[in-house]
């Protein structure tokens, strides 16, 4: 009876080891793989940068070439900052109303930038408001490994100087080649009440 149990618990240890190698081995098999290097908070606040260099540059593109040449510009900004490659992207516009305020493709963030989709009827296309500067003002960055998010003021800057002020929330992830990528991305007016 001793002997019985002696081999009963041999081959139970037997087993939880092998049990925990098989799941250790799933793991890795199910896991994605995380970007080599964690996000720096100087790779944040460069992409926050080229997002607001871009819109700025879609506008005066809009001003200087037409509508579109800066429909070209927004396809390839949004196709190099956004993840819209990765799967959807949690997109919330300043300006976008009911039943399309969120933008979870790119034919939706597009549109939203300039317009001229009558999918989305409502869009004048924000990035084409004669904006001259864009600034960043973070009240926090907070940085998790692979994945990076901020909170702030977006401060717009139009042609006659005068200034429109957002509340936004980015989230960022580097992709497989290690580009951040913004995989949220919510704006909203400043309550004024």
């Amino acid at each position: 009876m001793v002997s019985r149990f002696i081999r009963w618990v041999k081959l139970e240890n037997h087993m939880k080891r092998a049990s925990i190698t098989t799941a250790a081995v799933l793991m890795t098999a199910i896991t994605p793989a995380l970007a080599e290097e964690p996000i720096s908070e100087a790779e944040v606040l460069a992409a926050q940068k080229g997002w607001c260099e871009a819109l700025v540059e879609i506008s005066a593109t809009n001003a200087k070439s037409g509508p579109a040449a800066a429909k070209a510009l927004a396809e390839s900004v949004i196709d190099s900052a956004y993840a819209y490659q990765m799967g959807p992207v949690l997109f919330k516009p300043t300006l976008a109303v009911n039943p399309q305020t969120f933008r979870t493709t790119r034919a939706g963030a597009l549109s939203y930038f300039v317009g001229g989709d009558p999918a989305y009827p409502n869009d004048s296309g924000f990035a084409l408001n004669d904006w001259t500067k864009c600034e960043i003002d973070n009240a926090a960055v907070f940085i998790a490994g692979d994945s990076a998010s901020t909170m702030g003021k977006v401060h717009f800057t139009d042609k006659d100087g005068n200034v429109t002020t957002v509340d936004k929330t980015w989230q960022y992830v580097k992709d497989d080649a290690g580009q951040l990528r913004i995989v949220v991305h919510h704006s909203s007016l400043e309550y004024a009440g």
